[in-house]
Formats: C-alpha cells, sequence, structure tokens
C-alpha cells in the first residue's frame, strides 16, 4: 500500500553525497511511506480513535504488526511529520480499552515497555498541533502510567525508586548477561521467562519513564489541567538514574541493576542515547559517556561487550551486533550535543550498510556489516542462528531521523519549528524541499558546515524559526560556519 501523502526530496550538492545519502533518504522513505504502509485492520481498532480510511505503519517485512515500540519508535522518527494521519491511526493502533471503557497502552506480553508511548504521542502533538488527539492521549497516558505504577510485574521498586522489567527493546534472553541468563539459555528465548530479568532494573527502560512523566505533565499543561504530580515523579526517577547507574569511575551510565543492588557494568546503546536525549545527563556526564561509549567498526551495539556465551563468531541477537534501531537513537543524541563528526561517522556506517546489504535490514554484524540476526536460544534449542528480518520500519526511519533531527536539526515546540543543523565538513549544501509541516510548504537549504547558524532566512528575510500558524509555501536558507 502506497500512501498519498507527498513525499519530500533531499538534493545534495556533491554528487558523491548525493549518491550515498541522498539516495538512501529516498530507499527510506519508500521503505516507511511505500512498503511498510499497510491498510487498517479491525484486528487493530480496539481503541475506537482509528480512521478506517487510512493505513498503517507494521514493524516490518517480517512482522506485520505495529507493536507498542514500533509504533512509537517510527513515528517518532518519521511518520508524525511525513503523514500525520497514518502516525496518529498507526499510534491508535496499539491503544486499547479496558473492561470500563477507559483507553489505554496495550496490555501484551511485553507490558514494560509501554511508556514509550508517551513519547511518540507527544512528538505528534508538537509536530501536528492536533488538540482532540492530545485529549485522547492524555487519558492513554495517565491510565498507563497508573498501571504501571501498581504493577506487581514490570512495576515499581520502592527500595531504588526505579521501574523493573527488561531493557527497552529486548525482549530476548540474549539481551542479558550471566547470571541473569544461565549459560544455555535453558528457558528459551523470551527474556521474560528468566526471574533476574523481571526483577532487574535496567537504564533505557527507567530512562523512558522519566521522559514519560515529564511529558505527561506537558500534556496536562498543554490541556490546562493539573499536572498530578508527574513533575515530582519525573525529578525522583531521574535522581535515582543518576544515583544507580551513572558510573563515574567509567565516566558513562552502567546498563543493569540486579534485584540485590548489584550493578552491571556494562554498556546500552538506546540507554545512552536516552540518556542524552532526554537531558538525564547533565552536561559533564554527557560529554564524559560520549568520550567514553564503546562503538563497533559498524556502529554503536545494542549492549556490549560480548557475554561469555557469544563471540564475534556468533554475536548474541541482542549483544554486540548493531540494530539501525540504536545507531539512529544515538546519532540523534550526538547531535543534540553539537557531536558533528559521530553523527557523520554513525550516519554514514548506516547508509554503507544499507547500500552493501541492498536494503533496511533488521540487524547487522558489528565486526563485518554482514547481514546478521544474531544467535539465541529458542524453544527446544539451547542457541541456534536467528534471522534478520527484512524492510525492517524502523531501521529506515532511524536514517530519516539522522536527516530530520540530525542534519537538519528539525526542533519541533507548541510554538513552532526551530533549526540546529549539524552539517559534516565534505558533505556539501543540501536541500530538502517539499516538506510539510502543519499547513506550510518548506523548502529547506544548509549551506557551509558545522553546527553554529551564521544567518538564518524565511522568504529572504531574518527569522529565529517557522511559526506554527505559517501557511503556504516557503524556503528557508541557513548558512553554517564553524
Amino acid at each position: 500500500m502506497t500512501t498519498t501523502d507527498p513525499r519530500p526530496t533531499l538534493l545534495f550538492a556533491d554528487p558523491e553525497s548525493q549518491a550515498l545519502y541522498g539516495a538512501t533518504y529516498d530507499a527510506a522513505l519508500e521503505n516507511l511511506l511505500g512498503t511498510n504502509t499497510v491498510p487498517f485492520g479491525e484486528i487493530y481498532a480496539s481503541s475506537g480513535l482509528m480512521n478506517p480510511a487510512v493505513g498503517m505503519v507494521r514493524a516490518g517485512g517480517g512482522y506485520e504488526q505495529p507493536w507498542t515500540r514500533d509504533a512509537t519508535i517510527n513515528s517518532w522518527n518519521a511518520t508524525s511529520l511525513l503523514a500525520p494521519a497514518l502516525a496518529a491511526n498507526t499510534l491508535w493502533a496499539v491503544v486499547e480499552k479496558d473492561a470500563e471503557g477507559n483507553l489505554r497502552v496495550q496490555q501484551d506480553s511485553q507490558q514494560w515497555d509501554q511508556v514509550v508511548w508517551t513519547v511518540g504521542a507527544w512528538h505528534h502533538y508538537l509536530v501536528t498541533g492536533d488538540r482532540d488527539f492530545l485529549q485522547s492521549a492524555y487519558e492513554v497516558v495517565t491510565n498507563t502510567l497508573a498501571l504501571r505504577e501498581q504493577a506487581t510485574v514490570f512495576g515499581a521498586d520502592a527500595r531504588c525508586g526505579l521501574f523493573t522489567g527488561p531493557s527497552f527493546f529486548n525482549d530476548g534472553v540474549s539481551g542479558f548477561p550471566l547470571p541473569t541468563a544461565d549459560g544455555s539459555e535453558s528457558r528459551g528465548s523470551e527474556s521474560t521467562s528468566y526471574p533476574d530479568v523481571v526483577s532487574g532494573m535496567y537504564l533505557s527502560t527507567n530512562a523512558l519513564y522519566y521522559a514519560a512523566y515529564t511529558r505527561a505533565a506537558a500534556m496536562a499543561d498543554a490541556l490546562g489541567r493539573p499536572a498530578d504530580g508527574h513533575r515530582s515523579k519525573a525529578a525522583a526517577i531521574k535522581e535515582a538514574i543518576n544515583e544507580h547507574f551513572w558510573n563515574p569511575r567509567t565516566g558513562s551510565y552502567n546498563y543493569e541493576l540486579t534485584a540485590d543492588g548489584t550493578p552491571g557494568v556494562y554498556q546500552e546503546g538506546t540507554g545512552l542515547a536516552f540518556a542524552l536525549l532526554f537531558g538525564i545527563a547533565d552536561d559533564a556526564q554527557a560529554s564524559a559517556l560520549i568520550s567514553n561509549a564503546q562503538r563497533m567498526p559498524w556502529g554503536m551495539p545494542d549492549t556490549y561487550p560480548h557475554w561469555d556465551r557469544y563471540s564475534g563468531a556468533e554475536p548474541g541477537r541482542h549483544n554486540a551486533i548493531v540494530w539501525p534501531l540504536v545507531q539512529g537513537l544515538w546519532a540523534k543524541g550526538l547531535a543534540a550535543h553539537g557531536e558533528v563528526e559521530g553523527f557523520a561517522t554513525e550516519t554514514r556506517l548506516l547508509a554503507e550498510l544499507v547500500r552493501n546489504s541492498g536494503g533496511f535490514w533488521e540487524i547487522y554484524d558489528g565486526n563485518t556489516g554482514a547481514v546478521e540476526g544474531g544467535y539465541q536460544g529458542a524453544t527446544g534449542v539451547l542457541k541456534r542462528r536467528w534471522d534478520s528480518e527484512p524492510d525492517q520500519t524502523w531501521s529506515a526511519t532511524a536514517y530519516i531521523d539522522m536527516m530530520h533531527t540530525g542534519l537538519f536539526g528539525m526542533r519541533f515546540d507548541d510554538r513552532g519549528l526551530t533549526f540546529a543543523p549539524s552539517l559534516p565538513a565534505g558533505w556539501g549544501d543540501v536541500t530538502l524541499s517539499g516538506l510539510r509541516y502543519r499547513d506550510a510548504g518548506l523548502t529547506v537549504t544548509l549551506r557551509g558546515t558545522g553546527t553554529v547558524i551564521r544567518g538564518f532566512e524565511l522568504d529572504g528575510s531574518p527569522r529565529s524559526g517557522v511559526p506554527a500558524s505559517l501557511q503556504g509555501d516557503h524556503t528557508i536558507e541557513i548558512t553554517l560556519g564553524g
């Protein structure tokens, strides 16, 4: 199914940049708006908020469902800006009503990742200004947070002030070190089959709770409602994250805290990215963790280093291996902190992975760049090689976001759209045309290099950004230097 939403065009003045970065952008748009845009399905319509005339975005070529985290990440990365109605339908596809008719994020077997939906929902409102969407989204968010606060499994740990449950998208046991998983992974692939994972606390998950509370407070403010303690809860969990996960010896955040208080001094790519993106790390911590981050030849890995049961020859599916999802979040975090070279490297690596493999695959070998699904236990099998699925949507939207949020530095708030570009040296001038923002059509050109804006003109007049009320077609010229 192909969406009717118009697609923007990305054009680099430098032919080599166009052949790599521009071509990859076009392929990513086709992946999202063509290959993985599928028709409305009644099975996903339990919220009562989906529009049957609009499709939705599936998780990828190997996954027909939208799923909570996929729906959220894809909307946050790209869909809310490029195809707002499609994004809204996709977000509503993972929402349901309880027996009393109250809206909540779907209660599936992976309930620990529900609160990520809040991040996508708030971003959707900032991009679109859709207050009707916000009204319903706030009900979803408050009900879902209340469920998680009251839960006895994947709920709050009062001793640490953190939330239990696996790390953000690591639903496989390969994402967790010994002794969390025994050497043979005898309970199968699901991380929730291992009691130590269920009772453990992980960086990315708790960072998402912090983000969820801050965004719930912002939603309440926008709707003129009481914040219901969201800000104080956000402050408390941020403090707990920095108390229990920050490691001054390594100059970074630990990945894990077991139920008995033992720290797991490992690295989690999404956890570090979230610490940067959500403002959990202060400036000194951000600089330190960026400097000390361990990367693989083909990009930021999921978790690191190899657990003892895996190796370079047999990498774990959720261990020292490269997911473009993680690369995208890490690149977004680097760009947000002005780390142009790091952003450029991660973006180049993903573009080359796509070019070399002929598509947006789910997972790649971090050492060789080959398409690789990784190793992990399975029912009746102690360890087997898994497939890396084709046409993975969040791999494509990760790249789109590298261009929008990283390269062009798009920042949305309820007043409008601003830019904080990161144009690496050697990429050349670049123009993004045919971009729809609310009721406006934008053509945005970056000239120069670096992150410092020397000039910003809207239709030839000096401005600082794009007001949310702008209508019609307009041109933006941004000159960078230094």
